[in-house]
């Protein structure tokens, strides 16, 4: 079989990369990859343990000379953001991604790539499968369900690690040493429907696209355009002057991805009214964003297709439409004393029009607890008035800065020796599952970093092949360094 990143340094890493590629893993769909790192600690007569959420643990003992060192943890997820371009007809749930690599990029063809966090597996299984680096005892612990509330690493029993120095390969900058993050839930906002037969009335779709995505805690702050939002402005407008009545809606793909695309159906009878206004609007609105989203599309074509007997009330409507423009979106708060760094956000996801209900999948971020139950609060206070209500599910803790860290001295200290540059340490809005794991293993010290991704958790994901080499020589040198 022919390899599309053969002949890539280092050659284990890409090796490996490319093998993962193949293999389908958006979350709650692990068991082929993880029975695919249990095959591979099998063969190689390696101590591991998978549980039943398909967790993995692989156990390789020290090299001659480092018996005495203190064991290290190497730490990634095995499941990946599925996103994939309108009009590709690929199935993640089924089938892996089309890799390929032009300049110094790695990318997949229409789809998210899953670099985040396939390189760290790939790193992981490189130095595993290798006879001459030198390194202590090595715990690499490859979760499940990272991206979709850190369920794996919540799950997982870690009684058989001995170490307490953790390395983090989930990271997406490289030179950015992670010592910190958000903690953080899906929140899901439900709206009863209450419908009504369909009548002999026009029908639109409308729809929003071009957006540029991306990921819903690195990202949040930098004004990319939710098309869920973007979708509810318009809708919103338009009813204000000439009701009308939805028949469904939908949006988005992920909760902690923003949303690219979004869908409505709508009938009206004042088809004429209602085609002006929605041009009207949404040409206002390209305008306002196209600074923003050079590719930002909303339109409204006239519908044909097929359609249900019972489409919602003017009042569902009305309740919907208010429940989106009057919840909370976005950055809520920044941290005080670090003007760039998020405190609290929340990210519509996902709309999803199900048989009796209209769901919203939010995910909601803090580092601060107590402004996190606030926002919740608020949700649910907003969701009341509208005749919603908001369940929250998967909470993870934020992960403290430590000011005394010697793992991440250390780091610090290598990273200069090799590339004559300082390195920066970071806290983040994103989440990680070093939070998670301290709280399993006090006394942890832990660093999150990785080589360069670009736009992930978007179908525009790349992966730096140069930065994948210096990242790598990066950790060999550290493991080197772990006595």
């Amino acid at each position: 079989m022919s390899r599309v990143l053969e002949g890539l340094e280092p050659q284990k890493v890409f090796y490996y990369f490319e093998e993962l590629s193949r293999i389908p893993r958006p979350s709650y769909h692990e068991k082929a990859i993880s029975d695919y790192l249990a095959d591979f600690a099998k063969e190689r007569g390696l101590e591991y343990y998978q549980d039943d959420l398909y967790n993995i643990i692989i156990i390789k003992e020290a090299t001659a000379g480092y018996e005495d060192a203190a064991p290290v943890i190497f730490q990634g997820h095995m499941d990946m953001v599925c996103e994939k371009e309108a009009g590709c007809k690929k199935d993640m749930e089924k089938e892996g991604v089309d890799l390929a690599a032009e300049g110094d990029f790695v990318f997949a063809k229409g789809t998210t790539l899953g670099g985040d966090d396939g390189i760290a597996l790939a790193m992981g299984l490189a130095i595993l499968d290798s006879d001459h680096l030198p390194h202590p005892r090595l715990e690499a612990v490859f979760t499940v369900s990272e991206e979709v509330g850190m369920e794996g690493a919540s799950g997982i029993d870690v009684s058989m690690l001995r170490g307490r120095r953790l390395l983090n390969l989930d990271s997406e900058e490289e030179g950015v040493f992670l010592a910190g993050c958000a903690g953080g839930a899906v929140a899901t906002v439900t709206l009863p429907k209450n419908t009504r037969p369909r009548k002999e009335e026009s029908v639109f779709r409308i729809s929003a696209e071009g957006l540029r995505g991306g990921h819903s805690g690195t990202e949040i702050h930098k004004g990319r355009v939710n098309a869920n939002i973007l979708m509810a402005r318009l809708l919103s407008e338009v009813y204000k002057k000439t009701p009308f009545s939805l028949i469904r809606v939908s949006g988005g793909a992920k909760d902690n991805a923003i949303a690219r695309e979004a869908e409505a159906l709508l009938a009206c009878d004042r088809p004429s009214e209602i085609f002006s206004l929605l041009q009207q609007t949404a040409a206002a609105l390209i305008k306002e964003y196209r600074p923003l989203e050079q590719e930002i599309s909303l339109t409204a074509e006239r519908w044909d297709g097929s359609l249900p007997e019972e489409i919602l009330t003017r009042e569902t409507t009305e309740a919907y439409l208010k429940l989106l423009c009057d919840m909370p979106h976005g950055v809520i708060a920044m941290c005080k004393g670090q003007d760039d760094l998020v405190e609290t956000s929340l990210n519509l996801g996902v709309v999803t029009d199900q048989k009796e209900d209209v769901c919203l999948s939010y995910c909601v971020r803090s580092s601060v607890d107590r402004a996190f139950d606030e926002l919740i609060g608020t949700m649910k206070e907003t969701a009341e008035r509208c005749g919603a209500s908001v369940s929250v599910r998967g909470r993870y803790p934020a992960w403290e800065f430590a000011e005394v860290s010697p793992l991440r001295q250390m780091m610090l200290d290598v990273y200069r020796e090799m590339f004559q540059k300082e390195a920066v340490v970071n806290v983040m809005h994103a989440g990680v599952e070093c939070g998670q794991l301290a709280q399993k293993l006090p006394g942890m010290d832990a660093v999150s970093f990785g080589p360069d991704l670009f736009d992930i958790h978007t179908p525009k994901e790349r992966m730096s092949i140069s930065s994948v080499q210096r990242t790598y020589a990066f950790l060999l040198e550290l493991l080197k360094r772990a006595r």
